[in-house]
């Protein structure tokens, strides 16, 4: 129950809703059958409530796995008293769990306890206990050569080794000190000596410092990569006076020994003993903690931001059902092209070499007519990389000499076109197609469906994240499996057209239960209605609870087979039939109609409002996409490389990428271009999402282009004359209210300092 009731308080919701979405998950539930279809046993908890739910869960029963063998090692040694069994189980982070465990916890044989063997621990009290006591005195009562105290020196350094040992596993003198360096703390990182040639990349933290608690996670990133990669050395500082700092935290440590009058012998003693004891044991596992907790939080808040750039990738606007040419462009190897049907089939695969050395531009763009033609293309997809806008100049070619030729021609991110043209799912895909052929085919489905293809690709490597290497890969993938799972059952799945990589995306199906949903398919045709998928293999009740709400079988027996409308909700529906005298097909689509209807008349014991209400949105438009409708955008003629670009031009782009700093956006030079934080809008914005989303299309303006580095510096804050002139639309607002900064933004330096600060390279 304290689970429970902290993740409620922590959630801002009621213990029993989060007590009901424990229960679910627990039982095997998954988030998005949870949040779509039983919003009434957990009180409307959306998907967004029931990840962080999940994760908090998680997290806190490892934590109290963590304390039940903390509390079982501790009162096996004798040494559980209530009053640290009290401590133990308040502790409320695994942090402050350790702290408290540090002093029992089993560890090599240290100098204090040593000196504990040779029976200096009550030299140690009696200096803490009587202040008046000369040391040099006392200590002389406990020279025992026997025992290797051979000196007054020896009996006084043991008693400072107890002494300082105590200090170190102070649970709470940690806590204050280690928050103390949080919020002064510096990091100052300096290169490696005689690196600085290597280390051009990180050249702008060859003498780098900031408040620890200030670093954004992508320099943070930036800086660890350079410390692991050993051009760089970082340290903490306690302060911004490091000397100072030093020093207010020795006193502290002195303040807990209740230190007052340093003229007394055994207090000077002690006062050095605290000073020690912070340099030598508090700073160096100080410094330890917060490195780790600065990496953390930096990785996490980089997961974050990849897992919301994925999201707005795999829910960009699909192209549809069309007959769609897919093109890899490639130089010396050629183009390599793949024609699929409106459903991904491939049709045909073919080469053409219009670049040089070959230069065969007039074959090319023949060929390419021809199998439009022949095929009647709807559209050209074309890869964004190496020699993309020579190959979008091709394929304009080709609509200026074929005008009877009615296609659109797109370009589209090939991210992770070569990972999924290596993959096992490729090879038993395509099985006797040529591993750069299958690119091609991956570049035209993801036009027409990019979330149904892209699901094929590890997330990791679809490349819209910031130093997604770095970050923990356990928790990086977690969380961006859990962003696929998400998307693709928002959506849904066509059963009858979806692959195995989709299919296994479903919220309850395994990869080896998608693979015998496609058997069945291949065996016995197409899926008629959702009843048949009981008789797919290995496909249980419990799967299918889970599945079928999400499985989509269009122009089936039963047109709410084609729905989000839960099988087991038709009862409701019936209901509604009854109760309007209407058919099933006479309802569907009735807009006005069903918004008219009252959706407490259909409720029952098992569905509530909240489930009759969308299943009445439903009815309205059944299966409906949750993704935008589809536009494209078209790059400015001859700006085609970076040497093209000039200060001043007003330019289409899409963006790639967004990361706490900014948006990456292809402009169609094959570099993408940087628009800052402070360019994205008119008005003070503290997160780039609040702005612009991956795939958006966006108008920017050229502030600065830098050649020799690669660098190109855009901004969204075109002023509104130049934007009209040029015939575009202005950029957009901001998606959600923000608040005007209490002091003015500082103006934009060079574009070399912007990038700087920006990008940490």
């Amino acid at each position: 129950m304290d689970v429970i009731q902290r993740i409620a308080e922590e959630l801002s919701v009621a213990n029993k809703q989060v007590s009901a979405a424990v229960l679910l998950l627990d039982e095997g539930a998954t988030v998005p059958f949870i949040a779509r279809y039983r919003k009434e046993v957990t009180g409307g908890l959306d998907d967004s409530q029931l990840r962080l739910l999940e994760e908090r869960l998680g997290y806190l029963r490892e934590l109290n796995e963590r304390r039940q063998t903390i509390l079982d090692s501790i009162s096996g040694q004798g040494k559980l008293t209530p009053a640290l069994a009290q401590l133990i189980n308040q502790a409320d982070t695994k942090t402050l769990l350790e702290d408290l465990y540090l002093p029992y916890k089993p560890k090599r044989r240290t100098k204090a306890q040593i000196a504990r063997e040779a029976g200096l621990e009550p030299l140690a009290d009696a200096l803490l206990d009587d202040r008046s006591l000369i040391p040099l005195q006392i200590a002389a009562d406990y020279i025992d050569s026997d025992k290797g105290v051979a000196d007054v020196a020896a009996a006084l350094e043991g008693a400072r080794q107890i002494i300082m040992e105590r200090l170190a596993e102070d649970a709470q003198l940690l806590a204050d000190l280690r928050d103390r360096v949080w919020q002064k703390g510096i990091v100052h990182a300096t290169v490696v000596a005689g690196k600085e040639a290597q280390a051009e990349k990180f050249k702008d933290y060859f003498d780098y410092q900031e408040n620890i608690n200030k670093i954004p996670s992508h320099r943070a990133l930036a800086l660890l990569r350079g410390r692991n990669e050993d051009m760089l050395a970082l340290t903490l500082k306690p302060d911004a006076d490091e000397k100072e700092g030093h020093t207010v935290c020795a006193q502290w440590v002195a303040r807990h020994l209740t230190i007052t009058d340093t003229t007394k012998p055994a207090e000077a003693w002690l006062a050095e003993t605290a000073r020690f004891a912070w340099k030598i044991k508090l700073f160096t596992r100080i410094e330890l903690d917060l490195k780790q907790r600065l990496r953390e939080a930096a990785e996490l808040e980089a997961i974050r931001v990849f897992a919301s750039n994925l999201r707005d990738l795999l829910l960009a606007a699909p192209a549809g059902a069309k007959v769609t040419m897919g093109l890899d462009p490639g130089i010396r190897t050629g183009v390599k092209v793949a024609i699929v049907d409106a459903t991904g089939k491939l049709l045909t695969t073919d080469t053409i070499y219009p670049h040089p050395p070959r230069k065969q531009w007039d074959e090319s763009v023949a060929t390419l007519a021809k199998l439009i033609a022949q095929h009647n293309v709807d559209l050209v997809s074309i890869g964004n990389g190496t020699a993309s806008r020579e190959t979008d100049q091709l394929v304009a070619d080709v609509m200026k000499r074929h005008g009877e030729l009615k296609f659109k021609k797109i370009t589209v991110s090939e991210a992770g076109a070569s990972v999924y043209s290596a993959s096992e799912f490729a090879a038993k895909e395509f099985p006797e197609l040529d591993v750069s052929l299958r690119g091609a085919v991956s570049i035209a489905r993801r036009l027409q469906d990019p979330l149904a293809e892209l699901v094929k690709i590890e997330p990791k490597s679809i490349g819209v994240g910031q130093y997604q290497h770095d970050v923990n890969q356990l928790q990086l993938a977690r969380g961006l499996d859990s962003v696929v799972e998400d998307c693709v059952n928002a959506v849904g799945v066509d059963v009858n057209t979806a692959s195995v990589a989709l299919l296994k995306q479903v919220s309850g199906l395994s990869a080896s239960v998608s693979e015998n949903i496609v058997s069945y398919r291949d065996e016995n045709g197409p899926f008629a209605n959702r009843k048949q998928l009981k008789k797919v293999p290995r496909l249980g009740d419990k799967a299918y609870e889970q599945a079928a709400g999400f499985l989509r079988v269009t122009d089936g027996d039963n047109p709410l087979d084609a729905s989000a409308v839960h099988p087991e909700a038709y009862p409701v529906v019936e209901a509604i039939i009854s109760g309007t005298g209407k058919s099933i097909r006479d309802l569907i689509g009735q807009s006005q109609f069903l918004r008219q209807l009252n959706p407490a008349n259909y409720t029952n014991e098992h569905f509530g409002v909240p489930t009759v209400t969308d299943i009445l949105q439903e009815l309205e438009k059944p299966g409906r996409d949750p993704r935008p409708e589809f536009k494209s955008v078209e790059f400015k003629a001859g700006v085609e490389k970076i040497t093209d670009l000039e200060p001043g031009m007003v330019l289409s782009g899409v963006v790639t990428n967004v990361a706490n700093f900014g948006a990456f956006v292809d402009i169609g030079v094959h570099q993408d271009g940087l628009v800052h934080i402070s360019h994205l809008s008119d008005t003070f914005i503290k997160d780039p999402r609040d702005a612009v989303k991956t795939g958006d299309m966006v108008k920017v303006k050229v502030l600065e282009v830098d050649v020799a580095r690669k660098r190109i510096s855009l901004t969204m804050k075109a002023a509104k004359e130049e934007v009209a002139a040029a015939g575009l639309s202005p950029t957009r607002a901001p998606q959600k209210p923000v608040k005007q900064p209490k002091q003015p933004v500082q103006p934009q330096g060079s574009m070399a300092n912007a990038f700087a600060k920006a990008l940490g390279k």
